[in-house]
């Protein structure tokens, strides 16, 4: 309620840009026209000799001009947004800071062969680098693998990101994958005026090759040894065997914020669910899912951001933009998830190949915002934890001065399950774990406070929801989460 006050006082946090493209309408309508004409004379002159080839032709015919349709509502109005994210540091600026919600980031990665350590790391130093406070978001990582490399790796990053997040920071660097950063090297020294860039711009970057050489020559080799990285003799990596597809849960707690101001870092967690041959794992949608388990019991932040492990944020505001639509929204229903573009570099000249998506990112995706909204691409996509719950919006955000049916049928539903939150319901739906009812209890409710400010307290619990057969018999994957068939 105090942050809807807060709205209401303030300027837009964004704006909807209108554009109806009249050629393409003209365009459209005058193609539309000879479709129906050619449809028409196929019609009126049918072959009696071939007629069931007349039949299937004219059938393909009817498909094609349907499908040209459906291509072409996307092209009938676009929708561009645009964020003030400026405005968000007015309204939650100073002691207000404490009411931005919390993020909860997740990166996933499967194979260190596949998909190089470094990348990962840059990744990683990208969003820990991020512009936002450190004790309202949280890193995550899914190692599917249950690399020791990428554990290795990771491990190595964290002590590179405790001189690398306060760099970014001092000089206001906006580039923060250290990879892409060091490749512009001339135009950031160029850009910045301060007399002991220079020097520590040159330290940096040599600590940097010094952080990449000692990645590159760990993924050289088969596998990192285990004294190297951890002395746990129970530890999930020394019950491992060398197939991926066969190995026990391991989650470590490689940082945990104190909540101390002098804090640079935010929680970081490595996730490795437990995978055995003969239980289907589903892919990443599987992981995701025991990502969502494992944030909801460590930090259960009201939205989540997830992130392949080579897509790095070159925007160190990206989770102000977010919020944005997250905040500004009259309605939980009218925002339920973000998805961000995806951008891409050292693309061959012209494009050959399609790489880039251009087509998509021109003109589809600002069609579809024209229609109802984006669609999920995979990555770079901010969640409602509600709605990856499958929370429908709270009763009183139900507009029925249409009179609808629709609404009618939602608010009953909404009253139906409201009812069924209790922890004894709540358990049939997301598992045996009552601690992680109990969060998600905390969501259906629509409270945003953590449910522990310290995940290495829920190490042991963890472990069981990133268990291969815990979600037997409940509803994730099915109403919960993300569905396999879709991701």
């Amino acid at each position: 309620m105090e942050n809807q006050m807060i709205a209401m006082n303030s300027p837009p946090l964004y704006e909807k840009i209108v554009e109806k493209p009249k050629p393409y309408r003209v365009y459209a309508c005058l193609h539309l026209l000879l479709i129906l004409c050619f449809l028409g004379y196929r019609l009126l002159n049918p072959l009696d000799e071939s007629y069931k080839i007349w039949i299937v032709a004219f059938a393909c015919e009817i498909w094609f001009g349907f499908q040209w349709i459906l291509e072409w509502n996307m092209r009938w109005l676009f929708v561009d947004y645009k964020t003030y994210p400026e405005r968000l540091a007015q309204r939650y600026g100073g002691e207000s800071a404490s009411k931005l919600p919390p993020v909860d980031i997740i990166i996933t990665t499967a194979d260190p062969f596949k998909e190089p350590p470094i990348i990962t790391a840059n990744t990683v130093l990208s969003v820990l680098a991020i512009d936002y406070p450190v004790q309202k978001f949280a890193c995550y990582i899914s190692d599917d693998g249950a690399s020791t490399i990428t554990f290795y790796s990771l491990v190595e990053t964290l002590r590179f990101a405790k001189i690398w997040v306060p760099f970014c920071r001092k000089f206001d660097i906006e580039t923060r994958a250290p990879f892409m950063y060091f490749y512009k090297e001339n135009t950031q020294q160029s850009n910045n005026s301060d007399p002991n860039f220079v020097k520590e711009w040159q330290e940096m970057k040599d600590e940097y090759e010094d952080l990449k050489r000692r990645i590159m020559k760990a993924s050289a080799t088969p596998e990192v040894p285990l004294d190297s990285i951890s002395h746990d003799v129970d530890d999930g990596f020394a019950h491992r065997s060398s197939d991926i597809r066969n190995h026990s849960s391991v989650v470590k707690v490689l940082y945990e914020n104190s909540g101390d101001e002098r804090d640079i870092l935010p929680h970081v967690v490595y996730v490795a669910r437990e995978k055995r041959s003969k239980v289907d794992h589903h892919y990443k949608a599987g992981a995701m899912n025991v990502m969502a388990r494992m944030s909801g019991l460590m930090t259960n932040s009201p939205f989540i951001l997830n992130l392949d492990c080579d897509m790095f944020v070159n925007n160190s505001k990206v989770i102000q933009h977010a919020m944005c639509f997250f905040l500004d929204c009259k309605f939980e229903r009218d925002c339920g998830f973000v998805q961000f573009p995806q951008l891409f570099y050292r693309s061959i000249k012209d494009d050959p190949f399609g790489s880039q998506m251009k087509i998509f990112l021109s003109t589809l995706a600002r069609g579809m915002d024209g229609l109802q909204g984006a669609t999920y691409c995979g990555t770079g996509c901010f969640h409602r934890r509600k709605a990856l719950y499958g929370v429908p919006p709270a009763a009183d955000q139900y507009n029925n001065k249409d009179g609808r049916n629709f609404h009618n049928h939602a608010k009953a539903f909404h009253d139906l399950k409201t009812s069924s939150w209790s922890l004894e319901a709540l358990s049939n739906t997301f598992g045996p774990s009552s601690a992680l009812a109990a969060s998600a209890q905390t969501v259906m409710r629509h409270t945003q406070d953590n449910v522990h400010s310290s995940p290495s307290l829920v190490i042991y619990e963890a472990l069981n929801v990133a268990s291969c057969c815990y979600e037997t018999n409940t509803a994730w994957g099915k109403e919960v989460g993300h569905i396999p068939s879709l991701i």
